[in-house]
């Protein structure tokens, strides 16, 4: 082999390995997807007292303590009236690499787990399609402060959007 041609595929190689180190670390700020460790404590943001003021014929409750000792604890209830017509149990905890967000609806069981599956510093997915509804749950953090968790039946299905604000005491 020529040595201007040894230098040629020495160099592309160098420019396809310098791309694809820069491509990889400005996709691992943005979004992490399954097949790399997730850590709870980028979750801290989902922390607090939440609820709806949507001025409807319900209020929606959801409080989550911050990360500690691998979970995160929280807990939601629907008040009507005087009357609480629905309330759930739920917790995020990390499993090795992993982390499930998990869900005792009116404090059923068996619970019912959904993994992470892509996380941002404004968006965590958590997904489980063998469930029959939701198969996802999504919490946002918008630049205003407020929260949304959504839940849905799958990639590209229509949402129902819980938006939050932080419960003043």
């Amino acid at each position: 082999m020529k040595s201007s041609t040894r230098f040629s595929v020495v160099g592309t190689l160098a420019l396809a390995a310098t791309l694809m180190a820069v491509w990889s670390a400005s996709a691992s700020r943005e979004t992490r997807r399954v097949g790399t460790a997730l850590r709870i404590d980028r979750l801290a943001w989902i922390a607090g007292d939440w609820e709806t003021r949507a001025g409807g014929p319900a209020r929606i409750e959801e409080h989550w303590t911050r990360p500690a000792g691998g979970t995160m604890i929280g807990m939601g209830r629907t008040v009507a009236g005087n009357k609480t017509v629905e309330f759930e149990f739920l917790r995020i905890e990390q499993r090795g690499d992993d982390v499930y967000y998990v869900a005792n609806p009116n404090g059923n069981c068996p619970q019912t787990d959904f993994k992470l599956t892509r996380l941002s510093d404004q968006e965590a997915v958590f997904e489980n399609p063998e469930h029959d509804y939701p198969k996802r749950v999504i919490y946002r953090r918008n630049p205003t402060g407020s929260l949304v968790a959504s839940i849905d039946a799958g990639e590209g299905t229509k949402s129902q959007d819980f938006s939050y604000l932080p419960i003043k005491k």
